[in-house]
């Protein structure tokens, strides 16, 4: 008898189009998940509501967001991909798990006290709320594994303590999930503050690459990106920060060892090493950026897409949520 997949969830913000951060932190990841787990990946478009957002360009990121994973390589038959907005059993198990959510544990979130402080003129229950919705998000599938940074620790130990409370509370409902820490995937920082994460949001464009970003654009900002004043390339996060960015990224695209990398460059210098970088993520983005194409013309199979996996993600949530309504007493027709 085959033993069962474990589940995998994941979410992501329709917060733009995504970076090469995005793609060599989760998504290149998440392509290679889907054949080993059952996986379930949510175009989080509700958390990005925290934010004012223009209802058009909202509607087109999240639109865009969904062909990306799909010209990235997850495949409908190998994982279920979807529109959380289309499936709102998310926002009344949200609502839910507020009812038993404490105040100190959300305002120990250090994700809300930054982003407070970044959007300072519309600090919104929702903004202090939302690692419920994120709680949400992953309960509902009964999920075994969900992947994690640095940044989401917090989180996922929520999530976990508010599926044991309730099924302490009660009976066993949930699935009471493990924080999944990928072996690979790179944490890539800005090309030209590389001591921080690269972001679609940073006001320096040459600190990000878009995954839709022309060849040529590309390499510019790659032989842009600040170094040192040395010339050797060698590893060392601490005083050569953004080198060693820049050997991640090789790193990850090319499967070579620090080391490797090291020895191949050794007296080349930086100049022919920043080439070397720019033309591997060029040809890794080429066939992204070609299948984004093809999808985009075809915006009815698209939709199809999005429909079907609402539907199939709709049945998975409803079934659990069925469950809470009863056991905390909500009246049912049966």
């Amino acid at each position: 008898m085959q033993e069962k997949k474990k589940r995998i969830f994941s979410g992501i913000q329709p917060s733009g189009y995504f970076t090469l951060g995005n793609y060599l932190g989760a998504l290149k990841n998440w392509v290679t998940l889907q054949n080993d787990y059952d996986c379930i990946f949510c175009v989080v478009d509700l958390h990005a509501l925290t934010v004012r957002q223009e209802p058009k360009h909202l509607r087109k990121r999240t639109y865009d967001s969904f062909v990306q994973l799909l010209a990235c390589g997850i495949d409908p038959q190998k994982a279920l991909l979807f529109i959380q907005s289309y499936v709102s059993a998310h926002t009344e198990l949200a609502w839910i798990l507020d009812c038993y959510t404490y105040m100190g544990e959300l305002n120990r979130m250090t994700q809300f006290k930054d982003k407070a402080e970044k959007h300072s003129d519309n600090i919104n229950a929702g903004l202090f709320t939302y690692p419920s919705l994120m709680a949400a998000d992953i309960l509902l599938y009964q999920t075994d594994l969900v992947p994690v940074g640095d940044d989401q620790k917090q989180h996922i130990e929520l999530t976990r303590d508010l599926a044991n409370r309730f099924n302490n509370t009660y009976s066993p409902t949930f699935m009471v999930p493990e924080g999944y820490y990928p072996k690979t995937g790179a944490r890539i920082m800005s090309l030209q503050e590389p001591e921080k994460k690269m972001s679609k949001s940073d006001e320096n464009e040459n600190g990000f690459i878009m995954l839709l970003e022309e060849p040529s654009m590309i390499m510019k900002k790659i032989k842009r990106a600040v170094t040192d004043s040395e010339n050797e390339v060698r590893y060392d996060r601490e005083n050569k920060a953004g080198i060693s960015n820049l050997m991640e990224i090789y790193s990850s695209l090319t499967e070579k060892s620090f080391e490797e990398i090291e020895n191949e460059f050794k007296g080349i210098g930086y100049g022919e090493f920043k080439i070397a970088v720019g033309e591997a993520v060029i040809k890794e983005l080429d066939p992204i950026q070609k299948r984004f194409k093809e999808l985009s013309s075809d915006k009815a199979y698209v939709e199809k897409l999005i429909q079907e996996g609402a539907q199939k993600a709709e049945a998975l949530a409803y079934k659990t949520l069925r469950k809470v309504k009863k056991k905390i007493g909500l009246y049912q027709v049966k």
